[in-house]
């Protein structure tokens, strides 16, 4: 259940409905929004009870209306926040008319390997470079990234090149460390559930970039994000980066594009595709980043390396830099048909 409250709601007012629902055994949670206040009230009411409290409280002063929920998520929902949110990192925003592309590199290799994968980002148009310090991969023996190295490159070629930076972060004790040195804090779809780890990236004030988890549901996905949110962070992406496939003899994932559009109407949040570990193959990431960007989609994270076959990560899914290069050319030329600029 929400309440919400009338526009110019005093505070008294406020906590007044806020300590009724104290006074009834549960917590409430205050929501401040755009030019009104919201209070929520945790799903397990009885039928009986929400009920009463419903006719109770939409005859208190301030109040606007009394509306059921069915979701268990209440921050990222649109019955929270009406409008999308825009997100400012240094000037850039994320979620407007601006169609957000991130590249680079799954890892971050060497100083050499990463100023060049910045350099052809930046002269492709592209304002945010991504690449990994510290790797999650599935064996122990797979290379595991730089970890500090890494974050100390990122940050000297985002210096040199004037570039913004998103990286992963693996645990909540790197939270400090890796905001640092970089722009954006990334939660890897293996962390999408990592509660401490969500906490500590909501604390710590930096954007965050949450990915899907690989067998995530809609409500699993945006739950997750509410623990950024709740710690009192309100600048959360969302992130498709694909589900498990049913036939991975062909992607390494399923691409869940209608995620895009039930995203959007469930959230105000921005919501970015990962074509890249979406599909796991070079050749698929181009088609699926243009049909990320017509389903409706803020932005898309793609994976690109000088020199794929050497890359000591994730190279069968990065693209080379003459194919990004073209990969923001089409992005320019569709942008107009959706209302977007590149």
């Amino acid at each position: 259940m929400i309440i919400v409250m009338q526009v110019g709601a005093t505070d008294e007012q406020v906590q007044n409905v806020a300590q009724l629902i104290r006074d009834n055994g549960y917590e409430p949670l205050v929501l401040p929004g755009e030019g009104r206040v919201a209070i929520g009230i945790p799903a397990s009411l009885s039928n009986e009870m929400r009920t009463d409290m419903e006719v109770r409280i939409s005859a208190m002063e301030g109040v606007s209306k009394v509306t059921q929920t069915s979701h268990p998520y209440k921050l990222a929902s649109r019955e929270y926040h009406k409008s999308n949110m825009v997100i400012d990192v240094k000037g850039y925003k994320i979620g407007g008319d601006e169609f957000a592309v991130m590249g680079g590199p799954c890892s971050v290799e060497s100083y050499e390997q990463f100023l060049a994968s910045a350099q052809a980002i930046k002269a492709s148009g592209a304002k945010i470079l991504r690449g990994g310090a510290f790797k999650p991969r599935t064996s122990p023996y797979s290379f595991q990234g730089l970890a500090l190295e890494g974050l100390k490159i990122m940050k000297q070629v985002a210096d040199e090149t004037g570039l913004l930076t998103i990286t992963e972060v693996m645990s909540g004790d790197m939270v400090t460390t890796v905001a640092e040195y970089t722009d954006i804090l990334q939660i890897g779809a293996r962390s999408m559930q990592n509660f401490p780890l969500l906490i500590e990236a909501g604390k710590s004030g930096k954007p965050v970039f949450l990915k899907r988890g690989p067998s995530a549901t809609i409500d699993e996905f945006l739950l997750a994000a509410e623990y950024v949110l709740n710690a009192g962070n309100p600048n959360v992406m969302l992130c498709e980066r694909g589900i498990i496939a049913f036939d991975r003899a062909y992607t390494r994932n399923t691409l869940d594009l209608s995620a895009v559009p039930v995203l959007k109407e469930a959230s105000h949040l921005p919501v970015i595709v990962d074509p890249s570990h979406g599909t796991g193959v070079a050749k698929y990431v181009t088609p699926m980043a243009l049909a990320a960007m017509v389903a409706g989609a803020d932005g898309v994270m793609v994976e690109m390396h000088p020199n794929p076959k050497e890359a000591l990560s994730d190279g069968s899914q990065a693209l080379t830099t003459e194919v990004f290069s073209k990969l923001m050319d089409e992005l320019r030329r569709l942008s107009p048909f959706v209302g977007r600029n590149v």
